[in-house]
Parts: C-alpha cells; structure tokens; sequence
C-alpha cells in the first residue's frame, strides 16, 4: 500500500467517475490496431480500481460502452463486446477477494448480447453482498437514456395514479435513474484531453468537480488519479451557495 501523506482521507471523494477515452488515439500513435488500445486500457483500469480501494474512494463509476459506440466499425464493436466479457471473467474473482461490489448501469435489453449479460449477472450476484468499494460499470449507457427511461417509469406512474403530476419533482425523476442509491460523483475525471462530459451521468454530474487529462487511457494510473484527487482536495465546493468569506 502507498504511503500518501500529501491526500487527506477525511476529503478523499466519495464517489469517482472516469471516461475512460484515448484507446484509439494511443494505438495508433504506435501504429497499432485501435483494438490493442482497448486490451492495454485494461491494465489503467485494474491499477486505477486498486488505487481507488487503497486510498479509499467509496464508489467508482467507469465509462465502458456508451450508446453511440454501436456507431463504430463492426469489428470494433464485436471485439468490445467480447473484450468486456473476458474482462469479467478473468478479474471478478480477484475483485470479489477485495470486498468489491460490481455494479452495471445502462440499458440491458436493448441489442447487448445475451452471453455479455450472462456474465454481467454472475459478477453482480457473485459481489453483491461485498460491503467495499462499489465499482459500476457504463456499459451501453447514455445519460439522455437514462433520463428518457426515468422519464417513462415517471409517466407510467402518473398515468396509473401512483403518483400525482403536481407531485413530479427533481427528486421523483432520481429515485426512477439506474441506481437511485449512487450517490452523485463528487470527481469526473476525463482522459486523453477532451474536455467534455460526452452523455455520461448528465443528471448526476450537475455538481461534480471536473479533472482534465491530456494522458490517453491506456497510460492512465492510479497516481494519476491521486493527482486529481490532490486537485479536487483544493477546491471549494459551494453547491450554487456562497462561502462565509464570499
């Protein structure tokens, strides 16, 4: 374990969100397959998820797969479809020997293929009673879909009198998200430079601290991730009220 005397665990965030973006970018640069960036991101990923555990980082939300990557060529689709289940395969037990919960949000019934979901209910069921971190996994998740489907279950219940239009409030639509019991990221870290959110939690990153990277994702460590944490710890978070001083 790292000694890291310059982060105060008492401000560590409780909650991380990292897009995991460059994989391409990274392989091409060295004149790889765009695929081989996505096998090398996988050893940022387990390095990340062991230094968020260390150093105490309560829930960790990654962006695997979002909705409009089944935009991409079709062979890199296939690979990623695959990919993340040899991903689970080989990691669940070690993140089960951990204490680590496994999570996924996003949208299962619509053209994932049964064999990934297969292996996605394994990892959750064989996890779900850990009481560490909490790793959720975005796979075949957009942040306008899960409002969308918040959004539906709403007018459903309104429409069956479950609940009354004047009752409709901020609150109401986040009980109805993926996991209402997530808390809203305190930290959303984004790599290879891109300074954008791209669809991810739009709902419940409306307060979270952003962290830019120029790092691509393969080269990404859990050090830099203490360096955003180092960042975030600086910040004042006001939450659209005002400091004291202010």
């Amino acid at each position: 374990m790292s000694f890291l005397p310059d982060i105060d665990r008492a401000r560590v965030p409780e909650h991380v969100a990292i897009v995991m973006d460059g994989n391409g970018r990274w392989a091409q640069q060295r004149g790889l397959p765009r695929t081989e960036g996505h096998g090398a991101g996988e050893e940022a990923l387990w390095d990340t998820v062991k230094g968020a555990n260390e150093v105490g980082v309560r829930w960790l939300t990654v962006y695997a797969f979002s909705t409009e990557n089944w935009k991409r060529p079709q062979p890199e689709v296939l690979y990623l479809m695959n990919f993340n289940r040899e991903l689970l395969r080989r990691r669940r037990d070690e993140l089960n020997d951990m204490n680590v919960r496994i999570r996924w949000i996003g949208r299962r019934d619509w053209r994932v293929p049964r064999s990934v979901l297969r292996e996605m209910r394994t990892s959750e069921d064989l996890t779900r009673d850990n009481t560490g971190m909490t790793l959720t996994i975005a796979f075949n998740y957009g942040g306008r879909a899960e409002i969308v489907d918040a959004v539906k279950d709403l007018a459903h219940d309104v429409r069956t009198g479950v609940l009354k239009p004047e009752k409709v409030n901020e609150r109401e639509i986040a009980k109805r998200l993926y996991h209402p019991d997530m808390p809203e990221p305190d930290l959303l870290i984004r790599t290879s430079g891109e300074e954008r959110v791209s669809n991810f939690l739009l709902w419940e990153v409306a307060y979270s601290e952003l962290w830019f990277t120029p790092v691509f994702w393969p080269d990404f460590t859990r050090e830099t991730m203490f360096e955003a944490i180092r960042d975030f710890q600086k910040r004042t978070r006001r939450f659209g009220a005002l400091r004291e001083e202010d």
